[in-house]
């Protein structure tokens, strides 16, 4: 039976947009009056320019008129960095120094090759955003107008590429998640991975956009990456670019048991969800007894899809809130209703669970309805709001934090499960607190339950290759009826 839906007003649906290929998970904010609601439509307020008078504004307005050709788009182009700049500092989650964020913009602007007083005035700009943004955290960039348009593809959850989500670190591009049967997913790659060359050029010689425009291709055709691994060095890979067609969501069962993959959060998750579970009761019927919603590898999507996704399961009570700087928040709650229909569910979770999937983990663990298995999440609990510009382009920017129903936030902590299953494939990689410039709070997840350690060795096998062992631990706790009687039947699969 699909659970009952009660519209929401469509002026508070947040989006997070998992950009593959090349860009990070971002949000898009909701229209209406205040910095967090008015995001969704752009800013269409006009911004005093009372920052072009400071002394640090003057500073790199000297220095662009040095480097900047007189091409007949300097004033222009300086008026684009104006308003983006006066974006950042009302908008940021945190506020900014003037110094601070000048000074990154300069630093872009002098690392451009090319002599000066030459270089497309467009160019100097676009340098400067990307430095001046990507300073701020490891979620926030400059989007030229290429990458605003294929921010607003990706949602549709079919796109051109590699399969992989990435983020530029320490001047390489680095792996969070490869997305499941894809053509990175199937030429190994894993969460960790640093992309060093593209084709035998450096990445560390290219912005992040040109390293994406790189990876991106004709589908069918190949790419020559060098992938830096650790524990193992360096080592080329040679992978075959294709159309990724994003299927969110995947089911099977396992005996009584019913496996529901969620592998993104796009615009098709919510209804997929349902139809996998009325699949599972159609072939089930009376004799299922449990579901298993595996989380692992996901790396995010669209919020209000996460949001529909943990409601499924849950009859009330907050699922997740939105905080911006000025301490507004946003509220999601869940409906009556739980397709479930009151069966254990086991939540799956690993080093590339990510934003949107956290917020499901969390909220269902908050909510005691699922056990949490697996490792410690990813960790990324902060909004980008993606603000388009005048010219085509967007600033992706971190605006606020979201927070878990009991109040915690996932931000550089994420989510712990509930029995941390050690061994477990997924659990290696950089987490978001291991990224420059990673944004602290207080009041993160950590630790919140006894949680219990038990090694990967001692789970039985299952999946259709009968190779994965954190699923077989998840099905044996459904089918065991209870915690206690689960530990008591790794305890003896350990002493065997």
């Amino acid at each position: 039976m699909k659970k009952t839906w009660i519209p929401r007003p469509l002026a508070i649906v947040l989006v997070v947009v998992a950009l593959f290929a090349g860009l990070s998970n971002s949000l898009t904010g909701c229209s209406g009056g205040t910095p967090m609601a008015r995001v969704f439509g752009g800013y269409s307020s006009p911004f005093t320019r009372i920052q072009e008078n400071t002394p640090d504004y003057q500073r790199f307005k000297k220095i662009y008129g040095e480097v900047a050709a007189n091409d007949g788009f300097r004033a222009q182009q300086l008026r684009h960095f104006s308003d983006a700049y006066q974006r950042v500092r009302r908008e940021y989650v945190h506020n900014l120094e003037d110094k601070v964020l000048i000074n990154a913009a300069i630093t872009g602007v002098e690392k451009i090759e090319g002599a000066r007083g030459t270089i497309p005035s467009n160019k100097v700009i676009e340098a400067a955003l990307d430095a001046m943004i990507t300073s701020l955290d490891p979620h926030s960039s400059y989007m030229n107008p290429d990458e605003y348009r294929d921010s607003q593809v990706v949602t549709s959850g079919e796109f051109g590429g590699l399969g992989i989500e990435i983020k530029l670190t320490d001047g390489l591009i680095e792996i969070i998640s490869p997305m499941i049967d894809t053509p990175a997913y199937r030429a190994g790659l894993k969460p960790g991975d640093l992309i060093t060359h593209v084709e035998g050029d450096p990445v560390k010689k290219m912005t992040l956009g040109d390293a994406v425009h790189r990876l991106r291709g004709k589908p069918g055709s190949d790419v020559r990456i060098t992938i830096r691994r650790e524990g193992a060095g360096s080592f080329p890979v040679t992978i075959t670019r294709a159309i990724i067609k994003v299927q969110p969501v995947k089911w099977r069962v396992e005996g009584n048991i019913g496996v529901v993959q969620v592998t993104h959060f796009n615009l098709r998750s919510e209804d997929a969800l349902e139809d996998a579970v009325d699949n599972i009761r159609a072939q089930l019927g009376s004799q299922l007894q449990g579901l298993v919603i595996d989380l692992r590898n996901n790396p995010g999507g669209l919020l209000n899809q996460s949001v529909a996704i943990a409601d499924a399961f849950l009859n009330h009570g907050k699922i997740v809130s939105v905080r911006d700087r000025a301490g507004e928040v946003r509220g999601f709650d869940a409906h009556l209703g739980d397709i479930a229909g009151g069966l254990p569910i086991v939540v799956l979770i690993n080093r590339g669970s990510a934003s949107a999937s956290e917020i499901v983990a969390g909220a269902l663990q908050d909510h005691r309805r699922a056990t949490v298995m697996g490792v410690r999440s990813f960790g990324k609990g902060s909004v980008q709001t993606i603000a388009p510009l005048d010219w085509d382009g967007a600033l992706r920017l971190t605006t606020a934090l979201y927070y878990l129903p009991s109040g915690r936030t996932i931000q550089g902590s994420g989510v712990d499960p509930d029995l941390s299953v050690q061994g477990t494939k997924g659990s290696e990689g950089k987490r978001e607190a291991d990224l420059p410039n990673a944004l602290k709070t207080t009041g993160q997840a950590g630790e919140i339950l006894a949680g219990r350690q038990l090694q990967e060795d001692s789970c039985p096998v299952a999946g259709k290759d009968k190779k994965d062992k954190l699923l077989g631990c998840a099905v044996m706790f459904l089918r065991s009826g209870s915690q206690a009687n689960f530990l008591a039947l790794m305890s003896a699969r350990k002493s065997l």
